[in-house]
C-alpha cells in the first residue's frame, strides 16, 4: 500500500462505488481502508455518516451503504455548510443576541445554551456560530471569543483570508446603484493566471455598472495595495466615480484608500457582481483560462479592451459603452477637449 498522503482529498462517487461493493461482500471497514488506501477513521466516518436512514415508529435505523445516497448527502452537507453564516445574517435577533453574548465572554456553547435555557424564538448550536464567526458575515466579533477553538490553524487561515476591516455589506448598496439608474458606480475583479504557472500577474478588471464600460491593467500580484493603486488609475478615466462593489478577496483589504465607497458582496455570491463577471468572461475570449498572463503585453490587453468598449450592447440599445460614456461627458478626455475648445 502507498504511503497516505498529507493533502486530504473527499471520496468521490468512484471510491465510493468501491465502498458499497466491499462491503457487501462482506469487507469490514479497516480492510477497505487498507484497500483505498484511506485512513480507517474516513472510512468508518463515511459510512456512519452517509448511510442510508430507515424511518421507523419511534424513530429511524441504519439502513444499508448506498454510494449514490451517500455521494448526494456528503454533497448536500458541504453546501450548507458554505451557507451557514447567511442563516445567522438573515435573522437579526439571533444576530444580535450572539453578538450581546460574545461582549459578555460568553462561549459558543453557553450562548446556544443559554438560547435553550430562555426558550428564544429563535435557536443556533454552538457550530452554527462558529462558523458564522469564521465567514465574511461575523468575522469582526472573532476576537471576541474566549474560547481556544479561535487559535486553531485551520481557523486562523480562513479568518486571514477573508478579514476586512470596516466591511459594507451589499444589502446598504442605494437603490439607485442596484438598478443602474445612475452613473458612477463601479465594480472590480480581478483574473489570475492558470495554477501550472507560478507567476502572480494578474488583470485587475473595473467596469462602470451602467455603460458596461470596461478597464483592465496588468498587476504584478493581489496584495492589497498593488490592487487598489490599479483601481484609482483606471477610475481616474472616468468624472464620475462614486461607490464600487467588490468580493471578499484579500486584494480587497485597502478599500478604505479608494476614491469611492465600496460595498462587499455576500460570501459565495459572485452574481451580486454580475457586470464585471461578464465582462471577465469576454476578456477570456482573447485570453483563455489557464494561460499565462504575463504572456500578454499591455498594448494587447489594451487592444481587446477598446475592441469589447466599442462592442454594442442589446442592453444599452445597442450602442457601445464608449458611446455611452462619450454621450453623458463622462470620460475625462472628454472633458479636457472641451474646455480646451472654449478657452
Amino acid at each position: 500500500m502507498e504511503p497516505m498522503k498529507n493533502n486530504y482529498k473527499h471520496l468521490d462517487q468512484h471510491e465510493r462505488d468501491r465502498i458499497e461493493a466491499l462491503l457487501s461482500s462482506g469487507h469490514k471497514s479497516i480492510e477497505i481502508a487498507k484497500i483505498l488506501g484511506r485512513d480507517k477513521g474516513t472510512i468508518s466516518r463515511e459510512i456512519n455518516n452517509n448511510r442510508k436512514k430507515i424511518r421507523q415508529r419511534g424513530g429511524t435505523i441504519d439502513g444499508p451503504y448506498q454510494a449514490t445516497v451517500a455521494h448526494h448527502k456528503a454533497y448536500v452537507r458541504r453546501w450548507q455548510s458554505k451557507y451557514s453564516g447567511k442563516k445567522i445574517n438573515a435573522n437579526p435577533d439571533i444576530e444580535k443576541y450572539i453578538i450581546e453574548g460574545l461582549k459578555n465572554h460568553w462561549s459558543p456553547d453557553e450562548i446556544s445554551g443559554r438560547m435553550r435555557h430562555e426558550n428564544k424564538p429563535f435557536y443556533a448550536s454552538k457550530n452554527l456560530i462558529y462558523d458564522w464567526l469564521y465567514s465574511a458575515y461575523g468575522q469582526r466579533y472573532c476576537p471576541l471569543l474566549c474560547t481556544k477553538r479561535y487559535d486553531k490553524k485551520k481557523y486562523n487561515k480562513k479568518t486571514t483570508k477573508v478579514m476586512i476591516s470596516d466591511r459594507i455589506g451589499i444589502e446598504m448598496r442605494p437603490v439607485e446603484v442596484s438598478d443602474r439608474s445612475t452613473f458612477g458606480h463601479l465594480e472590480a475583479d480581478t483574473i489570475v493566471s492558470g495554477k501550472r504557472h507560478k507567476t502572480t500577474t494578474s488583470l485587475a478588471v473595473m467596469q462602470e455598472r451602467k455603460s458596461r464600460h470596461l478597464s483592465a491593467r496588468k498587476i504584478k500580484n493581489l496584495s492589497p495595495k498593488t490592487f487598489t493603486k490599479s483601481i484609482k488609475s483606471m477610475s481616474k478615466k472616468l468624472i464620475k466615480k462614486e461607490t464600487i462593489t467588490l468580493d471578499n478577496g484579500i486584494e480587497n483589504r485597502d478599500h478604505k484608500n479608494l476614491p469611492m465607497t465600496a460595498f462587499f458582496c455576500d460570501p459565495y455570491s459572485s452574481w451580486q457582481k454580475g457586470g464585471v463577471e461578464n465582462g471577465n468572461k469576454m476578456i477570456r475570449r482573447f485570453i483563455p483560462k489557464g494561460c499565462n498572463i504575463d504572456n500578454y503585453s499591455d498594448q494587447y490587453i489594451s487592444h481587446i479592451i477598446g475592441i469589447l468598449n466599442k462592442k454594442p450592447r442589446k442592453s444599452l440599445g445597442y450602442k457601445t459603452p464608449i458611446e455611452v460614456l462619450e454621450e453623458n461627458n463622462l470620460l475625462v478626455k472628454n472633458r479636457s477637449r472641451k474646455v480646451a475648445l472654449r478657452g
